[in-house]
């Protein structure tokens, strides 16, 4: 029996965000708030909140996921799983992949959701490499997307400045040796579940119109518990996955994080002794979008040429759960 594990790297990347912007002048409208308060604590300055009734999180999946494989040159044929990240399903059951499976036209793919809030992207692309790193598959699909503004408090000052709606997708195969995936870290504390969650529409907590009337279906969020815990795991998650594939931080050329917040992207970097041109950021247009966060902000990078084949990528994020989760690739494209 063949035991040798494959290379599995990126070869194609999408993203698909709604057109409907929504400024920080906008929520001073509705809520005790202001422009300079929410850009000096979280450097956000807009989002794109999907005001379409009929959008739901499956269709940003398609849009994003045709990017995807337009920019790897493959045909949805092809593809063989498809990996949902998402915390913002349209249905509990039917998964989201299965319905962007439909929609896309892979016939022959297998396809599941993960839920693992802002990490999942992180999640999806390690679950992804381990079927082709053993030759079970040969072209994943993995697409984290979340339409937050669906689960928003909008009367909720503290919450409903942070969170954004949007979809990105990438097409994972094999690569040659020394390319690719060179190491992958997850972790989880489910103590700190209660710091972050959506506390009714489970089965602990059914649908009620008790429940919608306290807006118990909508974000809940300890702020400052969660600032806490996403400085320290993010640099523990990052000096790990070095670690684990014996590089250092020396060795990092780009830093993809995790879009939640200005202050905790600046810790991360100054971590890594990085400049700030090798770091991306896109918060202050998008917000907070959850596990769409880092696969929209890698295919952004991309676009504008910053990363580079032979670049050391380096993901990091932290979510719900609580989990985190970080990823370093040597570029192939």
């Amino acid at each position: 029996m063949n035991t040798q594990l494959r290379q599995v790297g990126i070869v194609g990347t999408g993203m698909h965000v709604p057109p409907e912007t929504v400024t920080n002048a906008d929520l001073e409208k509705i809520v005790d708030t202001s422009d300079e308060w929410i850009r000096t604590r979280t450097g956000i300055r807009e989002r794109r909140r999907a005001m379409d009734p009929e959008m739901a999180t499956s269709h940003m999946c398609v849009l994003a996921a045709q990017q995807a494989l337009d920019d790897a040159g493959i045909v949805a044929e092809e593809v063989e799983l498809v990996i949902v990240a998402t915390v913002t399903p349209d249905y509990l059951f039917p998964a989201t992949a299965c319905l962007v499976q439909d929609r896309l036209g892979a016939r022959r793919a297998a396809a599941f959701d993960l839920e693992a809030g802002c990490t999942g992207f992180i999640y999806g692309m390690a679950v992804g490499r381990q079927f082709i790193a053993t030759g079970t598959y040969d072209t994943v699909l993995v697409i984290g997307a979340d339409m937050l503004s669906r689960v928003t408090n909008w009367e909720d000052r503290s919450t409903c400045v942070l969170f954004g709606d949007g979809a990105g997708a990438v097409v994972l195969r094999p690569v040659p040796e020394g390319y690719g995936v060179l190491s992958m870290v997850l972790g989880s504390d489910g103590g700190g579940g209660k710091h972050l969650f959506q506390p009714a529409g489970g089965s602990l907590m059914p649908a009620s119109r008790e429940t919608v009337d306290k807006k118990l279906h909508t974000i809940h969020m300890s702020g400052n518990d969660v600032f806490k815990f996403a400085v320290r795991v993010m640099d523990n998650a990052t000096m790990q996955a070095l670690e684990q594939c014996g590089l250092s931080k020396e060795d990092v050329d780009f830093l993809v994080p995790h879009q939640a917040n200005l202050r905790i992207v600046d810790a991360a970097r100054k971590r890594l002794e990085l400049p700030s041109d090798k770091v991306c950021v896109n918060l202050d247009r998008y917000g907070n979008m959850s596990s769409a966060s880092i696969p929209v902000a890698l295919h952004e990078t991309l676009k504008e040429g910053r990363i580079h084949k032979g670049d050391v990528v380096l993901l990091v994020a932290f979510g719900t759960g609580l989990t985190w989760g970080a990823g370093v690739l040597k570029w192939w494209k």
